[in-house]
Order: structure tokens, then C-alpha cells, then sequence
């Protein structure tokens, strides 16, 4: 008999069981869900929605076209929607991390393994307080690039926005955090 394989990033998921396609997609991306999960809300909350995620995945699975768009977008598109019910918690962190050591100043005698630590320290407090400040769908559209790899087309279909405003939010965002992150020299006068 033979075995008609189907493609991973365009599975059909309402033709049949669904218990070995669930398989090999778990297999396949929860692993780079995770990680990037767990870069915003810590490892173990993370799993939770990884786990999460696939149920509503299973649950919603007849809504996927996969003529439409590859499934790592869905999936990063039902994660996203998992993890904004965290978003308090993440932007009071983000907001208390900002307010760590805001009086904290640098002695002039340090040497440069010093220095670079509280330069480093510095350029956290401002960026994590700019990312606490940036709107939730700045954010996600941020976080999604950065720290999952998506690409604009992917994140476009995570959001259920189009790429062309994930591409202009991505360019604003980035420039942003670049003005405020990389010194120039009117800044430094």
C-alpha cells in the first residue's frame, strides 16, 4: 500500500483523524514556539501555552486553509492571541525593570568590564521601559521577528493584518529602539 505524504507546512487537517498529523506538527513546531514563548513570558508558562495552543489549534482545526498560508503562521497567530492574555504581567515587568536601579550611577574610577556592565544595565532599563510602552500589536509584531524569526508574511498571517503593516510597523518600531539605543553624535553632546 502505498503512503501519500503530506506536506508539514500545508497540512490538511480536517480530512481525517487528526491525531497523527497533531503528532508530527507538535514535533515539529513546538519546539521554536517555545522558545519563543519563553522568551516573553519565561519557561514555564511557555509550556502551558505551547500545550495550549495545540489544543486550540485540534479544537479549531477545520477554520485552517492551507491553501491560504502555511500553518506556522496559524499557529503563531492562535500563541500571540494565548500569550495576550499575559500582557500585564509582561508589561509590569517590563515597567519594573525600568525602575530597577533608575538612581544607580556609575562611579568614575571603574574599569571598562565595569563600565560595559552598567552601560549594559543602562541600555536594558531604557529598552525594556520603551518596550513596556509600545502598543500591543508594536510589540507582538516586534517580539514575533525577533525572537520567533518569523517573517513579515508569516507575522501578517499570525495578526491577521497585512504584511505591508506588519513591514511599517516593524520599520517605525525598529527605528525607534534605534534612536533611543544607538548613540549619535547630537544625543551625546
Amino acid at each position: 500500500m502505498t503512503r501519500i505524504v503530506e506536506r508539514l507546512d500545508r497540512p490538511d487537517l480536517a480530512a481525517r483523524d487528526p491525531r497523527e498529523i497533531f503528532a508530527r506538527l507538535f514535533d515539529e513546531y513546538a519546539p521554536p514556539l517555545r522558545g519563543y514563548l519563553a522568551g516573553r513570558v519565561g519557561v514555564h508558562v511557555a509550556d502551558d501555552l505551547v500545550a495550549e495552543t495545540f489544543v486550540v489549534a485540534l479544537r479549531r482545526r477545520a477554520s485552517y486553509d492551507p491553501k491560504k498560508a502555511p500553518i506556522r503562521g496559524w499557529l503563531y497567530g492562535i500563541a500571540t492571541n494565548l500569550l495576550r492574555n499575559h500582557l500585564r504581567q509582561e508589561v509590569r515587568g517590563f515597567q519594573l525593570t525600568a525602575k530597577a536601579g533608575a538612581g544607580d550611577r556609575p562611579a568614575e574610577n571603574h574599569d571598562t568590564a565595569v563600565a560595559g556592565r552598567v552601560d549594559a544595565a543602562a541600555r536594558l532599563r531604557v529598552l525594556a521601559s520603551e518596550l513596556a510602552g509600545l502598543s500591543e500589536q508594536d510589540r507582538d509584531v516586534l517580539l514575533l521577528t525577533s525572537w520567533a524569526g518569523l517573517e513579515p508574511a508569516e507575522v501578517a498571517e499570525a495578526l491577521g493584518v497585512p504584511a505591508s503593516t506588519v513591514r511599517s510597523r516593524l520599520h517605525r518600531v525598529r527605528h525607534r529602539l534605534q534612536a533611543l539605543l544607538v548613540p549619535t553624535e547630537e544625543n551625546q553632546s
